[in-house]
């Protein structure tokens, strides 16, 4: 049976942290900062753990089971 490959777009988006839970940057960063609020500014620089239904697929598609 062949390996398993990581899917290489995912790798350069999160990360698993020790205790397995998968960490990522949250979404409408980009640009067009002007419109959007302080406190949502910050709220958008600071990482996201991400729910674990979505964490264990993601752990699959990195082979970090």
């Amino acid at each position: 049976m062949p390996k398993k490959k990581t899917h290489k777009g995912l790798k350069k988006r999160v990360k698993v942290t020790a205790n397995g839970k998968v960490k990522a940057h949250k979404s409408f960063k980009g640009h067009l900062m002007s419109g959007k609020s302080s406190k949502r500014r910050r709220r958008l620089g600071r990482p996201i753990i991400i729910s674990e239904i979505y964490a264990k697929y993601m752990r699959e598609m990195l082979n970090k089971d």
